[in-house]
C-alpha cells in the first residue's frame, strides 16, 4: 500500500509532538467494543487499562449505555461485548440462539434516600413498602407502613419523591424483580419486571438516566428514594445519602455487603442452569441480601475471526480469575464479589463455546 507524503509527514509530526513512537496496527490486533450496564462500567474502567497493558494487541473500548442497549447492540453484532445486569429473555434467546449469557462476577443493588436529618440512620424498607411507594399508594415518609418497620424513629410528614431509570436498565430489571417477588399480588400482578417497565404515574416522581443520573437526582432532591448499583456506593457515601436495610425472604433486614451477597449466592449455586440465566433476587437464607445478581457478558458464540474469538475467551477467563479481574482489590473497589467456584466452571464452559 502506498502512503501519501502528506500523510506520512502528519504521522511523523504527531510522533514528535507526543515524544513517543507511533504504534501502527499489526496483524492480529483486535478491537473490542463493550457497551451496556452502567453498574458494570466502573469495573470495566478498572479492568481495561490493566488488561490491555499486558495484552497490547487488544484494545477494549467500554461505554456506559444501559443494559438494554448492551443487549440490543450485542445481539445486532454492533458490540462484541454486551454488559448487562439482566440475562436475555427466553423469547430473545429463541430468536438468537447463538448468544451466550456469561456471568463474570456478582453485584448488589442499594436502595438510597435523601431524608434530611436521617441519612445517617439505616431505614428499614421492604419490597411491599417500596412497591407501595413506586405505585403511589404510600405517599409520605411517615406513612404507617414505613413507621411500622422503623419503630421509635420520628419520620417527617413529607411527600416521597420516587426516582426510577428512564433508560433500558438491568438495575430496573433486578429492582422490579425484587418488588415482583416480594409483592407478587401487588407489583407482580400489575407492573411486573423488565429492563423497562410502565412506571405508575406519580405526581412528583422523577426519572434519571444511568446510575450516575440516579445518584445526582437523589442528591438534588431531598425526600427522594432511588435504586442504585453498589459500584456507586463510594459516591453515595461521599454525598451523605442514606442507605436502607432491606427485608429479605427470611424476614430479616440487611445491608449490602460481601458477606450478605456471598450468603445469597451460595443459596442459588445448585439452581444455576448450564446457560446461567437465573435470577438471584430474593434468595432464601437468613443472611442473604435480597438484591444481588450475576453480572453478564453477552456475546455471540460464533465470531467473525479466530483472533476475535481467542481474544474474547482470554479476556473473559482473566476477568473471572482471582489473579486477574476478580482479584480482591478489583472487587472491593466496586463492592462486588467473585463468582463461586462451581459457577466459574459453568462460565468457563460457556466461554469455551466462543469460536
Amino acid at each position: 500500500m502506498k502512503i501519501r507524503l502528506s500523510t506520512l509527514a502528519a504521522i511523523i509530526g504527531v510522533a514528535c509532538i507526543i515524544a513517543a513512537p507511533v504504534r501502527l496496527p499489526a496483524a492480529g490486533d483486535v478491537n473490542l467494543l463493550e457497551t451496556g450496564s452502567s453498574l458494570l462500567y466502573p469495573l470495566f474502567n478498572l479492568w481495561v487499562p490493566v488488561y490491555t497493558r499486558a495484552h497490547p494487541n487488544v484494545k477494549i473500548t467500554p461505554a456506559s449505555t444501559g443494559s438494554g442497549t448492551g443487549i440490543s447492540q450485542s445481539v445486532a453484532g454492533l458490540a462484541q461485548i454486551g454488559a448487562s445486569d439482566a440475562y436475555m429473555s427466553n423469547a430473545l434467546m429463541k430468536q438468537h440462539p447463538d448468544m451466550l449469557n456469561i456471568p463474570l462476577c456478582i453485584s448488589m443493588q442499594m436502595v438510597n434516600y435523601n431524608l434530611p436529618g436521617l441519612n445517617r440512620i439505616h431505614l428499614k424498607l421492604s419490597g411491599p413498602v417500596l412497591s407501595g411507594i413506586y405505585q403511589g399508594k404510600i405517599r409520605y415518609w411517615d406513612d404507617p407502613a414505613i413507621r411500622d418497620l422503623n419503630s421509635g424513629l420520628k419520620l417527617p410528614h413529607h411527600v416521597i419523591i420516587p426516582i426510577h431509570r428512564t433508560d433500558g436498565s438491568g438495575d430496573t430489571f433486578i429492582f422490579t424483580q425484587y418488588l415482583s417477588f416480594s409483592d407478587p399480588n401487588g407489583w407482580g400482578n400489575s407492573v411486573s419486571y423488565g429492563t423497562t417497565v410502565s412506571w405508575p404515574p406519580i405526581s412528583g416522581g422523577l426519572g434519571a438516566e444511568g446510575n450516575p443520573g440516579m445518584v445526582t437526582a437523589t442528591q438534588d432532591n431531598p425526600y427522594s428514594v432511588a435504586y442504585i448499583g453498589t459500584s456507586f456506593e463510594d459516591q453515595t457515601d461521599r454525598l451523605g445519602l442514606g442507605l436502607a436495610e432491606l427485608k429479605n425472604r427470611a424476614g430479616g433486614f440487611l445491608l449490602p455487603s460481601a458477606a450478605t451477597a456471598e450468603a445469597a449466592a451460595a443459596q442459588m449455586i445448585a439452581r444455576t442452569p448450564k446457560d446461567e440465566r437465573l435470577s438471584l433476587i430474593f434468595s432464601p437464607g437468613a443472611d442473604s441480601y435480597p438484591i444481588i445478581n450475576y453480572e453478564y457478558a453477552l456475546v455471540k458464540s460464533d465470531q467473525p475471526s479466530s483472533e476475535m474469538a481467542a481474544a474474547l475467551r482470554e479476556f473473559f477467563t482473566w476477568a473471572m480469575s482471582s489473579r486477574g479481574g476478580s482479584a480482591p482489590h478489583f472487587m472491593r473497589a466496586v463492592h462486588f464479589v467473585p463468582l463461586p467456584a462451581p459457577v466459574v466452571k459453568l462460565s468457563a464452559a460457556q466461554i469455551a463455546e466462543i469460536h
